[in-house]
């Protein structure tokens, strides 16, 4: 593994595994199993990693549409392997979104509300093929240890380049429970501060009912003749709205709001 991909290793390390306990491999039911491969079907694949050992502990047989294995056992498939995929360009990004899910989680939730989150952000692989791939990687807290650090970890990663052909640096922090969610924030400077972060500042909060149907629409690639055909409206207000909504949300391009808000959870990959 390079320097660049042992760096974000190393983190996690540092954050989840040092002064730890040893820990039982998680023991997941059939029926587990079962959700998980409803809940990642088509160009995706899961797995549970142990934090504190950095060991992945079951991985669903997709991966091997990523990487370069025609198949698999649960401990056939390492960390390594998984991180050599992204691009050298993307690992400081992921480093810098890997350290403000730290911060979130460890240091600004309260030890009780962690397993309360699924976390979202966007990423650019090459697979074992060569095709450059838009990753959108979703995960939530499977179990913790006694000062609140993640143990195990349910993730999973889907192709979503059909959709979008970038990745933001951004993450979103999504509520499952239906408490407050931290969607779009912002991961340049590597830290989550909870003083600067605002609703304003969310895709969600920032679009209308209307224009999220629009956005959705963009997303599956119409036009703005097809949008207006299936909104009711005519082709120049459906023009009208997507200059609004790009204005509002501060994207540069259509694909860029595509980006944001698959990463904020606000759509769902149509696999």
């Amino acid at each position: 593994m390079s320097a660049d991909f042992n760096s974000i290793a190393n983190y996690w390390k540092e954050t989840y595994s040092k002064n730890s306990e040893e820990t039982k491999k998680y023991e997941h039911s059939a029926q587990f199993k079962k959700m998980a491969d409803l809940m990642a079907p088509g160009k995706s694949y899961y797995y549970i990693a142990n934090f504190q050992s950095l060991e992945i502990e079951m991985i669903s047989d997709s991966v091997c549409n990523f990487i370069e294995k025609n198949r698999i056992t649960d401990t056939e498939v390492d960390f390594q392997e998984i991180l050599a995929l992204a691009l050298p360009e993307e690992i400081e990004k992921i480093k810098r979104k890997e350290q403000v899910i730290k911060d979130f989680f460890v240091d600004y939730l309260p030890i009780n509300k962690v397993q309360d989150y699924k976390v979202l952000y966007t990423y650019v692989i090459k697979d074992s093929k060569g095709k450059r791939r838009v990753m959108l990687h979703q995960a939530t807290t499977l179990s913790q240890d006694k000062e609140g650090r993640f143990v195990h970890v349910f993730s999973i990663h889907t192709d979503i380049s059909h959709l979008t052909n970038q990745s933001v640096e951004e993450v979103s922090f999504l509520n499952i429970r239906g408490g407050k969610s931290y969607l779009n924030v912002p991961t340049k400077n590597g830290s989550f501060d909870p003083e600067n972060h605002s609703d304003e500042g969310n895709i969600k909060n920032q679009l209308s009912k209307r224009e999220l149907e629009i956005t959705k629409l963009i997303a599956e690639g119409l036009n703005a003749e097809e949008i207006g055909e299936q909104l009711f409206i005519s082709s120049h207000t459906v023009r009208t709205h997507r200059k609004n909504i790009l204005k509002k949300t501060d994207s540069k391009n259509t694909i860029q709001l595509v980006a944001r808000t698959i990463a904020a959870g606000l759509i769902q990959p149509d696999l």
